[in-house]
């Protein structure tokens, strides 16, 4: 069973930054970021194999940084110049024969 553990969400003022991380235990190709607001879709953030090809939303591009340290099987998401509309849980996604997802955690931008 493929566990993803991840960490890093909290409360920060517009503007500001956070960086989440989330480990698997086995290793995967493909892992990234989506997202949830309420009321709203589940949506991608951005995703990296393990060569380093990335994918981005339009919404996140050059605001957001996702890089993975394949050897402790970890992927991050360096979120800068953050907005409200950035608020939502974000979830850890790996992807090889199937998708898995962590537990979630939540993300507020808020003065």
């Amino acid at each position: 069973q493929v566990q993803l553990v991840e960490s890093g969400g909290g409360l920060v003022q517009p503007g500001g930054s956070l960086r989440l991380s989330c480990s698997a235990s086995v290793s995967i190709i493909v892992m990234g970021w989506y997202r949830q607001a309420p009321g709203k879709q589940r949506e991608l953030a951005a995703t990296i194999s393990t060569f380093g090809i990335t994918n981005y939303a339009d919404s996140v591009r050059g605001r957001f940084t996702i890089s993975r340290d394949n050897a402790k099987k970890t992927v991050y998401l360096q979120m800068n110049s953050l907005k409200p509309e950035d608020t939502a849980v974000y979830y850890c996604l790996g992807r090889g024969l199937r998708d898995y997802w962590g537990q979630g955690t939540q993300v507020t931008v808020s003065s």
